[in-house]
């Protein structure tokens, strides 16, 4: 683990921990800290922004409500974009947009990949760079969602496979099987890692 992650993992655990505590400081940091990855996330799995808004807020009410009973040892980020998670599920529920929803499989991951033109020098690789979106946006729902938390959000597999409710192996899967779809037709000279992870949230 780099020097500049422990330090950021540090600061998490020193926040959520002063939070749990009743330090409304270190609650408001960790609002402000996450509180546009969450937006993002969010607005990928709900195309209702004051919705997502909503639900924000909402998990960030209970995380304050019942901070006594929050557990010590979490990766802050990983548990706050599956709070929001779960709670735009249920609010599909609720909504009646999917019935009788039981687990957050039910969401569509709406979110559009859009690699920045910028990092090409030619215009063959810009071209091959709309074609890489195209297949970004192309792959199942899972695999991108998969690939968006990986690379976009930085969790860890066992992270995203907690997070989408699955076991190690399925989560390690989405990300295997979406790479590999990408790698077959990616030819370009720009690593196809370093595009995945530059685009534009």
């Amino acid at each position: 683990m780099s020097h500049i992650l422990k330090n950021k993992v540090l600061d998490d655990f020193i926040l959520w921990n002063n939070l749990k505590n009743g330090d409304e400081r270190s609650f408001s940091l960790l609002f402000e800290k996450y509180y546009r990855d969450l937006i993002n996330y969010g607005n990928s799995l709900c195309p209702f922004a004051e919705k997502v808004q909503d639900c924000i807020q909402d998990v960030f009410a209970d995380i304050w409500l019942y901070r006594d009973s929050l557990q010590d040892n979490v990766i802050v980020k990983a548990y706050l974009l599956s709070s929001v998670r779960k709670r735009i599920a249920r609010l599909h529920e609720r909504d009646y947009v999917f019935k009788k929803a039981t687990t957050t499989d039910v969401l569509e991951f709406l979110f559009d990949f859009s690699i920045e033109n910028a990092l090409v020098e030619d215009e063959v690789t810009a071209e091959r760079v709309l074609h890489l979106n195209k297949l970004l946006n192309d792959l199942p729902g899972r695999q991108k969602e998969a690939l968006y938390l990986r690379y976009h959000q930085g969790l860890s597999v066992d992270q995203i496979a907690e997070l989408l409710d699955v076991n190690y192996q399925s989560a390690n899967n989405l990300l295997h099987r979406g790479l590999l779809s990408l790698r077959k037709e990616w030819k370009g000279s720009i690593p196809l890692l370093i595009l995945i992870s530059a685009g534009v949230l």
